[in-house]
C-alpha cells in the first residue's frame, strides 16, 4: 500500500522523541554546532541590520513634522536606501534565527544569550556609527555579557 508520508515525522513527535532519548556524542557535536550557527546569525545579523537602520535612519534625518503626508515622505526616502534594506534583511534573518532556536531550545535559554547583541550593539556603535559610550554604559554592557555567560554555563 502507497504511502505518501510514510517516512515523515511531525515536528511535535520529533521534539518529544528527541528529548526522550540520551543523544550520542556525535549528536550533541551536530546540535552544539546548530546552536552557535543560530546565535551568531541572531547577535551578528540583528546588531549588524540594526546598525544599518540606524545609519540609514541618520542620513534621512531628523523627522520635525508629524503629518501623515510628511510622514510618508520620510518613510518613502528610507526605502530608497541601501542601508535601510540591508539593515531590514538582517534583522530578518536574525528574527528566523531566533524562531529556528526557540524551536527546540528553551525560551529562558535563548532570550538571555540572545541578549548578546546588547554588548554587540555598544561595541558596534562606538566603532562603525562613531557614537561615545559613557564608562556606565560600558559597565552595563559587562554586566550584560556576565549574565550571558551565567546563564550559558547554567544551561551546560
Amino acid at each position: 500500500r502507497f504511502r505518501p508520508f510514510a517516512g515523515w515525522v511531525s515536528p511535535s513527535t520529533a521534539c518529544t522523541s528527541l528529548s526522550s532519548v540520551r543523544p550520542t556524542p556525535r549528536v550533541w557535536s551536530i546540535i552544539s554546532l546548530v546552536e552557535a550557527i543560530l546565535f551568531l546569525l541572531i547577535v551578528v545579523a540583528g546588531t549588524c541590520g540594526e546598525l544599518c537602520v540606524s545609519r540609514a535612519v541618520k542620513l534621512i534625518g531628523e523627522v520635525k513634522d508629524f503629518r501623515p503626508l510628511a510622514i510618508a515622505r520620510v518613510v518613502f526616502r528610507a526605502l530608497r536606501l541601501g542601508w535601510m534594506w540591508a539593515g531590514v534583511s538582517l534583522m530578518a534573518l536574525a528574527f528566523f534565527s531566533l524562531l529556528g532556536a526557540l524551536s527546540f531550545l528553551n525560551v529562558s535559554f535563548v532570550v538571555p544569550v540572545s541578549a548578546l547583541s546588547y554588548v554587540a550593539g555598544a561595541g558596534g556603535a562606538a566603532i562603525f556609527l562613531g557614537e561615545r559610550v559613557s564608562p556606565q554604559r560600558w559597565m552595563g554592557v559587562f554586566l550584560v555579557a556576565v549574565g550571558v555567560t551565567l546563564v550559558f554555563l547554567g544551561n551546560r
